[in-house]
């Protein structure tokens, strides 16, 4: 492996060492945008979820009032 050392400062460091200093920076920041991007699908799961829910909410509101009506046209028979 070649290894370049540069002088920072009065204090030798080596071109190697700052390459993968960046490299685990970008992906530490890769991992944080992956982990963004699942909270974000999570986030959408969830609002799929409760439309879902509202969705079988507006239903059941539906058959009462169709049981309701089934109801009403009973008592006037």
């Amino acid at each position: 492996m070649l290894t370049c050392v540069v002088y920072i400062f009065s204090v030798p460091y080596t071109i190697c060492e700052r390459a993968s200093e960046r490299e685990r920076e970008r992906e530490r920041e890769r991992e944080r945008e992956r982990e963004r991007e699942r909270e974000r699908e999570r986030e959408r799961e969830r609002e799929r979820e409760r439309e879902r829910e509202r969705e079988r909410e507006r239903e059941r509101e539906r058959e009462r009032e169709r049981e309701r009506e089934r109801e009403r046209e009973r008592e006037r028979e």
